[in-house]
């Protein structure tokens, strides 16, 4: 049986020795080293390229966001498991933008840990369940709070309607409508009105 190489990048000696210590019993599964930065990893990756890279996405040299598109550039038969403290959607979005093919908290369990390195290694993508449930809904937790009017407005302009159209449909003034255009922009940090109907679109107001 050939086993699936895996390599841990994380700067936390008990995360690395955690793992080791899940893994040990698992015939198909074999960790092949770990690197406690990513100039250490970068450096192993050189001589012997891993199946599965559990990557910690907090490091003392550099992200393992730039990390994993470094990786996944330079190596792209080597999968990447993004691990992490932190069930956010910003680090998990930018892990799986960058080319990690999984997410899993540093608390997830055994069968999780062993799942992901299986899937990963067969070219599936693999979230943990805490990590899949903030992708699906942490888009929203993690926007700017927009108020009730603001949210109506947005969804007018997404519709294609001009500010004197919004104003009349809502009966307000033209000079309101547009500070309320001007703070939606400045909220989302949004320059023009394409990107705030692409923003409608990707965050279900239509």
């Amino acid at each position: 049986m050939k086993h699936i190489e895996v390599f841990i990048v994380d700067d936390h000696y008990m995360v690395i020795e955690g793992i080791r210590t899940l893994l040990q019993g698992e015939q198909d599964i074999e960790l092949i080293g770990h690197a406690s930065n990513a100039a250490s990893c970068l450096s192993f990756l050189k001589n012997k390229l891993p199946d599965v890279l559990l990557m910690d996405i907090s490091m003392p040299d550099k992200s393992g966001v730039d990390l994993c598109k470094e990786v996944r550039s330079a190596y792209p038969a080597v999968f990447v498991i993004g691990l992490s403290t932190f069930n956010q959607f910003t680090f998990i979005e930018a892990m799986m933008e960058h080319g990690a093919s999984g997410y899993l908290l540093k608390n997830a369990y055994k069968e999780e840990i062993t799942a992901a390195i299986r899937d990963v290694a067969k070219g599936k993508t693999y979230l943990s369940g805490e990590a899949a449930s903030t992708l699906r809904n942490g888009a929203h937790e993690d926007s700017p709070v927009l108020t009730r009017r603001e949210n109506e407005i947005l969804r007018l302009i997404a519709k294609g309607l001009t500010n004197p159209e919004i104003s009349e449909k809502l009966f307000l003034s033209l000079s309101t409508v547009d500070t309320h255009r001007k703070s939606l922009m400045r909220k989302l940090n949004i320059k023009n009105t394409a990107l705030l109907v692409r923003y409608a679109f990707e965050h279900n107001l239509l």
